[in-house]
């Protein structure tokens, strides 16, 4: 896909400004308005608990299952305002317009990747940046919206790299109900205590990291990853119970509403 595009920038690179903790004018207009939308128009309700696990700033969020386009609001609807999230994310499932490609650099709150990008370094050069603004990073590790409802698919380690390179507080959130989306629908989240890297990765307090690179951090991340999978699936799928409509449930819109902000196509669900 970067390819295909004729190569391109991604993170902080496509952004062109460093990363702010502090919500502007128009990011707040921009969340009001999409607030309007999902809970006005849409009758969206989303169910949060945990919030008093959210630090103060300055860290990494883990979020599954990453189902659909309500994702990152679902994130940012568990958090405050400020400080802000900037969240990791695909690049040409958001940028399916270039007028939509400028009003997200202009708001703010994406960090692109593109398929066949650049690695993973600049994607750690973005955390460090976020973190050190006192903002929230915010990454989904599945690296997909089609994977099972009502449970986590399998984990990409990239988070973990991040985690070990950065050694930024980790906060895990599980989300339920956006594979499929309907005027009225039910959603869920709940925020996890934080943990930090070496606490995922089992390594004692003096240990230290492994080194960038290698096979040992390599295989550092599978572990953190498994261990991460473990806390999170069964919450997703205790929320996902709480979210699922009896089978004559009107769903109004709801092939509309579940491809309003994706790129067309098939789910592996659908199947």
């Amino acid at each position: 896909m970067a390819a295909a595009r004729g190569g391109v920038s991604e993170g902080l690179a496509w952004l062109g400004r460093a990363p702010e903790a502090k919500a502007s004018l128009l990011y707040r207009v921009a969340r009001l308005l999409v607030r309007f939308a999902c809970f006005g128009l849409f009758r969206f309700r989303i169910e949060t608990s945990g919030q008093e696990h959210v630090p103060t700033g300055g860290y990494l969020l883990v979020a599954g299952a990453h189902r659909g386009w309500m994702d990152p609001f679902v994130v940012m609807h568990a958090l405050p305002v400020e400080p802000r999230c900037w969240i990791l994310g695909s690049g040409p499932s958001t940028f399916t317009t270039r007028w939509r490609e400028w009003l997200v650099r202009r708001i703010g709150g994406l960090l692109p990747v593109w398929r066949g990008g650049v690695g993973i370094d600049p994607h750690v050069a973005s955390a460090r940046a976020v973190v050190d603004a006192g903002a929230v990073f915010v990454q989904m590790p599945e690296g997909t919206v089609s994977g099972p409802p009502g449970r986590l698919g399998a984990m990409r380690t990239g988070w973990a790299i991040i985690a070990l390179r950065t050694d930024a507080t980790v906060l895990p959130l599980a989300m339920a109900g956006t594979e499929e989306l309907y005027v009225g629908r039910r959603l869920a989240s709940r925020v996890l205590p934080p943990r930090t890297a070496r606490d995922l990765a089992g390594l004692a307090a003096a240990a230290p990291m492994p080194e960038p690179g290698t096979r040992e951090e390599l295989a550092t991340a599978r572990v953190m990853t498994d261990r991460l999978s473990e806390i999170l699936d069964p919450v997703i799928q205790a929320l996902h119970q709480t979210t699922v409509d009896p089978p004559g449930h009107p769903r109004r819109l709801r092939r509309r509403l579940t491809w309003l902000l994706l790129r067309k196509g098939r789910l592996d669900r659908d199947a």
